[in-house]
């Protein structure tokens, strides 16, 4: 039986250096029936010549100011002509030719809505990021227990899911989350393949931390999927870095990263701060509407 066709959509920005990998990567594959689409994002540093160079189906360009995410998903799949699209973000490299085919297999169940697959760091990761990518898609991880977790980073979708309703265009954050919870809602599956891997990390500041953490809690609050209970002031901050702190020295311990352990406490104490600024500005909108 010969494999069905695959739309695979890149989104890049500035990401030239990861492009040199990813596009030779995705050529590789054992995976022969694809196509292409790459949204860019107003690059400057030359990854529109590197795309181009792949011969892409369609290469769509926009403004920096233009990006949202759920518009450029939209876009991606408005243009697929597949049954299947996968989703990869450009920084996001395969691992090895075998990435592809377990995520389209997964998808050829009907059940199955969306997909996602494993993510390792890169050599040059944080301790206290690599602790999170252990708990998320490490051998024993922790997400397998959570009440829910998605990626869009390296995913898929079926097209029939897709269009009864797209990925919600008001989101700046949490896009992928909030269609996966949908398509659970919907009686659908939404499977991990931990055999589909890619090389994919990023080194954060403070600042960027807590604008991550800040807008992933915002956009639980916009798409009413806050927790019922959920901690505030300075005495539950603290208790929940203290938490994170001691998590993380457990991972630094067992990964002979001691050294980095100290100076990472910025890190955790700026998310747990942005968590709690964006839970309470999430919370001044009314549950589960999300603006427009």
């Amino acid at each position: 039986m010969s494999d069905p066709p695959v739309t695979i959509i890149l989104r890049s920005f500035n990401e030239a250096w990861a492009l040199r990998e990813t596009l030779p990567a995705l050529k590789a594959q054992d995976y022969a029936n694809q196509e292409l689409i790459v949204i860019d994002s107003g690059s400057s540093d030359g990854s529109p010549e590197l795309i181009r160079r792949a011969s892409p189906r369609h290469f769509v360009q926009i403004l920096p100011h233009d990006y949202k995410p759920g518009r450029v998903l939209n876009t991606g799949m408005a243009l697929a002509r597949t049954e299947i699209a996968i989703f990869l973000n450009a920084d996001a490299t395969p691992q090895g030719p075998g990435w592809l085919r377990p995520l389209v297999e997964a998808l050829r169940d009907p059940g199955t809505a969306a997909v996602f697959g494993r993510q390792i760091p890169r050599p040059g990761c944080r301790a206290v990021f690599a602790a999170d990518y252990d708990r998320c898609f490490g051998e024993r991880r922790e997400s397998a227990r959570w009440e829910h977790f998605f990626s869009m980073v390296s995913s898929g979708l079926r097209r029939e899911i897709w269009e009864r309703r797209g990925f919600l265009e008001s989101l700046q954050y949490s896009e992928d989350d909030e269609f996966a919870r949908w398509c659970r809602a919907q009686g659908r599956r939404v499977a991990y393949c931990p055999s589909s891997v890619v090389m994919h990390s990023h080194n954060y500041t403070p600042r960027q931390a807590y604008k991550r953490s800040f807008g992933e809690a915002w956009a639980l609050h916009a798409m009413g999927a806050a927790p019922r209970t959920e901690a505030s002031g300075w005495p539950s901050l603290a208790l929940g870095w203290l938490n994170d702190s001691r998590r993380d020295l457990a991972f630094c311990l067992r990964a002979g990263r001691l050294l980095e352990w100290p100076r990472d406490r910025r890190i955790r104490w700026a998310q747990r701060c942005g968590r709690a600024d964006g839970a309470r500005a999430g919370a001044s909108m009314h549950p589960g509407e999300v603006a427009a």
